[in-house]
């Protein structure tokens, strides 16, 4: 295929080519972040394995109210926003296991970037977030209600 005829058929489908540019892009980018970035993702299998050694923290990143309706056994409610004003209180956990997790995923990438800036080592972030723990049927802690 000669360039003049990539070219026309650009010309003549401009809307099919954008979009497979910007996919193009999308997806270089997500491959680049995914080989660049200094957290794990962890399976919920993994995750379990993880919560089962001694010193492994997790952190629940979702709001008050997703919290208290149902959250991993022993995780630390921190939202996103005050992630950097509680570092204080994770700095003895510096060097160990570290399990973020939101509800779909999304929250707990931004906290796992935090958390690896700021020099913790050992970070995981639960790949789909909690839909996935629930669609394995693992359990979860309710608040109760007073």
């Amino acid at each position: 295929m000669d360039i003049e005829r990539i070219l026309q058929f650009i010309g003549n489908h401009w809307m099919l080519s954008s979009g497979i540019f910007i996919v193009s892009l999308l997806l270089v980018q997500d491959l680049f972040e995914a080989l660049t970035r200094k957290y794990k993702t962890a399976t919920p299998a993994r995750a379990v394995e993880l919560l089962n050694l001694d010193g492994t923290i997790s952190i629940d990143v979702r709001d008050p109210q997703e919290y208290a309706k149902g959250h991993i056994e022993g995780a630390l409610q921190i939202t996103v926003a005050r992630l950097k004003e509680k570092l204080f209180e994770l700095e003895p956990h510096k060097n160990s296991p570290i399990l973020v997790y939101c509800q779909q995923g999304t929250r707990s990438k931004e906290a796992c970037k935090q958390l690896v800036n700021e020099g913790f080592t050992q970070v995981y972030y639960l790949g789909g977030g909690l839909l996935t723990w629930q669609e394995q049927k693992l359990p979860l802690v309710r608040k109760n209600k007073k």
